[in-house]
Formats: C-alpha cells, sequence, structure tokens
C-alpha cells in the first residue's frame, strides 16, 4: 500500500477514535492528513469504500499474522485485542449505518480463525468433510454471536475468560466428538 492511501486510512482511524463514523467528512479526513481533496477521491470513491478498504485491510493484516491455533480461544485473542486497541473506532463503525461492512469482515475473520482451527485439530482424524464444515460452522456462529454480544454490550465484559472458560468445561466433550466422528466414519 501506498504512503499515501496509508496516511489516509490512518487519519481515518484517528477520527473514528474521535467521532462516529456518519459525522466524518471528506474535508476532516484531507485536513488531518493534509492532502487534497481530488487526492482522497484518486484512492477512494467515498467514504464507504474508505471503511470497507480500511476494515478489510484490517482483517487482512490479522490473518496474515495469526496463521493457526490451537483453541477456539485462540482464534479470538488477535480479534479482540485489534478491537480492544481501536475500541472506540470499533464501537463508532459497529453502532453506524454501515455495520454490515464490519459484520461481514468479522464474520469473515472468524470463519477463517475457526477453519484453522478446526483442520489443525482433525488432521489426523479420519473425519468426513461435510462434519467438519457443520463443526466450522457451529463455531464460526457460537464466536460471532459471543463476539457480536461483547460489541453490544460496548466491550465491558472479558470476553476471552468467558470463551476459555467455555473451552475449559466443554473442551473435552469435542475432542471425544471429534473422536466419535472419526472412528464411525471408518465403520
Amino acid at each position: 500500500m501506498n504512503h499515501t492511501k496509508s496516511a489516509i486510512i490512518d487519519a481515518f482511524w484517528q477520527l473514528l477514535e474521535e467521532r462516529p463514523y456518519t459525522k466524518i467528512t471528506v474535508r476532516d479526513i484531507v485536513e488531518l492528513c493534509q492532502v487534497n481533496r481530488n487526492t482522497f477521491y484518486y484512492h477512494f470513491h467515498d467514504i464507504p469504500e474508505l471503511l470497507e478498504t480500511t476494515i478489510k485491510s484490517d482483517v487482512d493484516q490479522i490473518i496474515q499474522t495469526n496463521g493457526h491455533f490451537g483453541s477456539p480461544t485462540d482464534c479470538l485473542i488477535p480479534i479482540v485485542e485489534r478491537c480492544l486497541k481501536r475500541k472506540k473506532a470499533m464501537l463508532h463503525i459497529y453502532r453506524s449505518v454501515k455495520r454490515d461492512i464490519f459484520q461481514s469482515e468479522l464474520e469473515r475473520i472468524i470463519l477463517y480463525t475457526v477453519t484453522q482451527y478446526v483442520h489443525t485439530v482433525t488432521k489426523d482424524l479420519n473425519i468426513p468433510s461435510e462434519d467438519k464444515t457443520i463443526l466450522i460452522q457451529y463455531y464460526k456462529c457460537c464466536l460471532l454471536g459471543y463476539t457480536l454480544d461483547w460489541l453490544d454490550k460496548n466491550m465491558n465484559f472479558d470476553l476471552l475468560k468467558s470463551v476459555t472458560r467455555i473451552t475449559d468445561l466443554i473442551g473435552d466433550s469435542l475432542k471425544q466428538a471429534f473422536l466419535e466422528l472419526s472412528e464411525s466414519s471408518r465403520t
């Protein structure tokens, strides 16, 4: 990504920390990063495109730097850390009219992380791909639901602690389910 485009994205994040998404204008962005309007429009069609590009870029970075996960909790750690690092900005986006973009990207990153987790845990087991798909869908829905609930509550509870506790409570039953699926597919 070139320097100017990065400066625009950084300015956008900074403004999102200060005010709601709907209160940010192209003028605010270009003044903050000291470029002209034409430069902004060279890189982005409008602010919604900037938002989508910004979120996708952030999600892609998380995925690239966190490729493998050992537990469902590990799947959430990079997401939660990024959200907490930019808490006000994330809540401003989440509460905006463009919430669907945020939620879609959140679902994409959770699906990716859960897929990596299930494939890692089941790599040496003979589990049919349709069963893996069901497990991935189940985990994705659980983690997405928990994460959306956390966002609805302004990130005011310890999401990682809750997910860790759930993992501790049902962890053995999940391992047992993987083993049973593997054994039943052999017969």
